[in-house]
């Protein structure tokens, strides 16, 4: 066992804090959950609701465009109700998501309905499960001779493994024993599918997910053979890269999903072994659930070798591949990544899932060698490219998340290459795969704020706290820590830390964001005594905190607005800038702007000045968007040409002088909070006279 980084290694199921938001923005976002976002979900599930389907943005048309049917397909699954399958073979991971969530919302508060709902749920899941302990509502109905018979678009263990992870968390957050079992059941009958004996399937589900599900099940039932399942359906994948070609041909069926197989192996992961990996191909949310399975099966079996790959996939994914809100996803054909530094504004995918993807990628990497930069992309995604899938009425949803859209170009009679862009949040998808993985997120983000190092008697050494997030927590030992702030508005954060006479003496570490690593960087007091905030090699700043002393800590972020420029490499956003102020990523839309939106050109000649003499202005506006941050800055439009202008002239002379601008002003807003204010033209990177 290597123990270069499981000396750093947490046990996230067993020394978890327990933690009460107070932040006001986040405290919104799961009130919003509570009341709005899952009582309209279980609604639309159980077909008790009208909703308008927006065209799949993957293209698969063939499915559930009318209603959802979750529900209704378990219960014929179960033999209480007789019909058909109805819409993606997956379909029931809608309504495992949906349990999740709802679990980790009532950690933070009682909600008898909700609990109602999720009991009921529980009790027809457990009814529909057969005796084996296999649970595919789809398979079930439809084929119930084809049990893994085509694991490249089946997506049985995709669906049974996110069954486990809401079991566990309903186990967890709600102590629901009867959950539990259903997924202990699950997991033993892929047990005694699948491994490298004879007999066994020697292969893995076409998207990634089942890994990640049984390193968490084995973390609350330290049951080894789940671990081992975990780490064997990672090193299965790609060993053979024929295996789902031999698949379909001895099925001899109709596939389940027409046009899976038209996709190359590295679509699904499959086409080297795991180990050997050095780019983040296919499919973003596969790559990221598998990705996640990686850093959790290498910290809970000390694989470094598997720990090795994860940095490798991370570093490729965000050194190269990645928006700057965190979406990831270059084309809407496999909804994919493409290739380094391909990263378009226009025709991005930037999957709602892919973004939540990476969160779970970044907190596990954080939970197997702590690291300031897993913070920073988990800051990116919860502000930014997850937060972005939802409206503010919790009830609309993107599965799409461009950096520039334009009514115009994605409308049916418009560029056929933009038409799964929407300039509005749909009501629901057929593929309705976001809508409860954006849930789940939000609900439990206090998951993601602290981060412990024990030592080799389970003592806690260090307590990393990688996000501005208010809250009451207390730790194992009587450890207690409450931060104020308002974040991300407010850049000042404080913390209170008390550490039991009987307790060890703490280390707690403070990440000093990399927006705000500038010549001004952050400023760090302890007790009023200001310290040197230069962040350590892991990019926080530490504090040792005595045995029987309480400290208070004071942290000023750089919240100054900034001017962002992409790597030269990126050819898209060549000469282009974005604006950011804090973790936030601002846009501008047509409701505040004088358009076409790309006639606007931002001077990084004048920015400096611009901000000495205040004509940058910042401002939270209570009244707009439910409460947000604007910016506002002097900028310059070019002149629109007339519709009787010919299409192409000779260059002028005057053609880059100012007399082919005028002065104007554009107006930003967060970036999540776009498309809120009826369907127009959307902007995140700007012409720049550079």
């Amino acid at each position: 066992m290597n123990t270069t980084f499981m000396k750093h290694a947490t046990t996230p199921s067993s020394h978890q804090p327990t933690v009460r938001l107070k932040s006001t923005f986040w405290k919104h976002y799961q009130e919003l959950i509570a009341q709005e976002v899952l009582p309209y979900q279980w609604a639309v599930m159980s077909d008790a609701t009208g909703v308008s389907m927006a065209d799949d943005p993957g293209g698969n048309n063939e499915f559930g465009r009318e209603k959802s049917h979750v529900l209704a397909n378990l219960r014929i699954a179960a033999g209480l109700e007789t019909g058909e399958h109805y819409g993606f073979p997956f379909q029931d991971t809608d309504l495992y998501k949906w349990i999740e969530a709802a679990a980790y919302i009532m950690r933070q508060r009682e909600e008898p309905q909700l609990r109602r709902l999720v009991d009921s749920a529980i009790d027809l899941i457990a009814k529909a499960q057969c005796s084996d302990g296999y649970l595919d509502s789809f398979i079930q109905i439809t084929a119930p001779t084809r049990r893994f018979a085509r694991l490249r678009e089946s997506h049985e263990l995709y669906t049974m493994g996110h069954f486990i992870e809401a079991a566990v968390a309903c186990h967890e957050s709600m102590g629901h024993d009867k959950a539990l079992n259903v997924a202990i059941r699950m997991a033993d009958c892929i047990d005694r599918a699948f491994g490298p004996e004879d007999g066994k399937i020697h292969g893995s589900d076409g998207h990634p997910e089942i890994e990640l599900a049984l390193s968490r099940l084995y973390e609350v039932t330290g049951e080894q053979r789940y671990i081992d399942l975990a780490r064997y359906l990672l090193d299965v994948r790609g060993q053979d890269p024929d295996f789902y070609d031999k698949q379909d041909k001895a099925d001899g069926s109709e596939p389940f999903i027409p046009g899976m197989s038209q996709f190359p192996k590295s679509y699904y992961q499959a086409a080297e072994p795991i180990r050997e990996q050095k780019h983040a191909d296919g499919h973003a949310v596969r790559v990221g659930y598998l990705c996640t399975g990686l850093a959790n099966v290498a910290r809970l079996t000390g694989d470094a070798e598997l720990a090795d790959v994860a940095r490798r996939l991370w570093d490729d994914i965000t050194r190269k591949r990645m928006y700057i809100t965190g979406n990831v996803g270059s084309t809407r054909v496999g909804e994919s990544f493409t290739y380094d530094f391909d990263l378009p504004n226009e025709t991005m995918y930037g999957e709602s899932c892919a973004s939540v993807s990476m969160a779970f990628f970044a907190r596990s990497m954080m939970n197997l060698q702590p690291a300031g930069l897993y913070g920073d992309i988990v800051e990116k995604e919860l502000f930014n490219g997850a937060l972005a899938g939802m409206s503010l009425d919790g009830k609309h949803f993107f599965y799409v998340n461009p950096l520039e859209a334009d009514p115009q170009a994605s409308a049916i009679d418009g560029n056929p290459d933009r038409h799964h862009v929407l300039c509005q949040r749909a009501d629901w998808f057929g593929c309705a795969c976001c809508p409860s993985n954006i849930a789940r997120l939000i609900a439990s983000v206090e998951d993601y704020i602290y981060t412990t190092k024990l030592s080799d008697n389970g003592d806690i050494l260090t307590i990393y706290s990688s996000q501005f997030i208010a809250n009451s927590a207390s730790f194992e030992d009587g450890i207690t820590v409450d931060q104020r702030s308002d974040f991300p508005w407010n850049g000042h954060i404080e913390y209170s830390i008390s550490v039991p006479a009987a307790a060890t003496p703490v280390d707690f570490a403070i990440r000093i964001p990399q927006w705000s690593q500038s010549e001004a960087s952050a400023v760090v007091s302890v007790d009023g005594s200001v310290i040197d905030a230069t962040q350590g090699i892991d990019g926080f700043v530490h504090v040792s905190v005595g045995s029987g002393t309480m400290v208070h800590i004071e942290c000023d972020v750089d919240m100054r607005v900034k001017l962002m420029e992409a790597s030269t490499r990126v050819r898209h956003d060549i000469g282009k800038v974005a604006v950011m102020r804090g973790p936030i990523v601002f846009c501008a839309e047509e409701a505040d702007n004088q358009g076409p939106l790309w006639l606007h050109r931002i001077s990084v000649d004048s920015w400096a000045k611009m901000l000495e003499t205040n004509k940058v202005d910042e401002h939270y506006d209570e009244d707009l968007l439910g409460g947000v941050e604007v910016i506002s800055m002097p900028d310059q439009m070019r002149t629109l040409s007339s519709t009787e202008d010919d299409l192409y002239q000779p260059v002028s002379k005057d053609t880059d002088s100012e007399i082919s601008f005028a002065d104007s002003r554009l107006t930003l807003i967060p970036y999540y909070s776009w498309a809120n204010r009826g369907r127009g033209r959307m902007q995140v990177w700007f012409d720049s006279n550079r």
